[in-house]
């Protein structure tokens, strides 16, 4: 029987709703260009691996799931806790065809507030970027 993973780290799930088309967002996600316009300074993609530029210190990423126009999930080199990812969910809504973009993460619990707030600025630079 497999064992519970138990995370120290706490998930969290934000919902964004944005008035663009899943490709158009699954590229700004996906690509080293998009990914420089919203999320980080500057971002190259080899592989698997997604290397992320902020001020002059680079973090990087592992590729875990994609599916196109539908999900992203990464998790990040530095993080060695099993079980922790962040992850880009892109949803329709099958009777209006409003689209939300959902984030997960996992954060330590005093971080939690901050990360949000980190969010919400990330992603209303992406929909700045994509006019949306």
């Amino acid at each position: 029987m497999a064992k519970a993973v138990k995370h120290t780290k706490e998930q969290i799930s934000l919902e964004y709703p944005i008035k663009s088309s899943p490709k158009i967002i699954f590229n700004m996600l996906i690509s080293p260009s998009g990914l420089s316009e919203w999320f980080c300074d500057d971002a190259n993609i080899r592989n698997k691996e997604f290397s992320f530029k902020w001020d002059g210190s680079v973090e990087t990423a592992q590729l875990l799931t994609q599916k196109e126009n539908v999900l992203l999930r990464l998790k990040w080199d530095a993080d060695e806790e099993d079980g922790v990812f962040f992850e880009y969910r892109i949803e329709v809504d099958e009777l209006t065809n409003d689209v939300a973009l959902i984030v997960t993460d996992f954060v330590e619990p005093d971080e939690k507030q901050s990360r949000i707030l980190y969010w919400n600025n990330q992603i209303h630079k992406l929909m700045h970027a994509i006019g949306s």
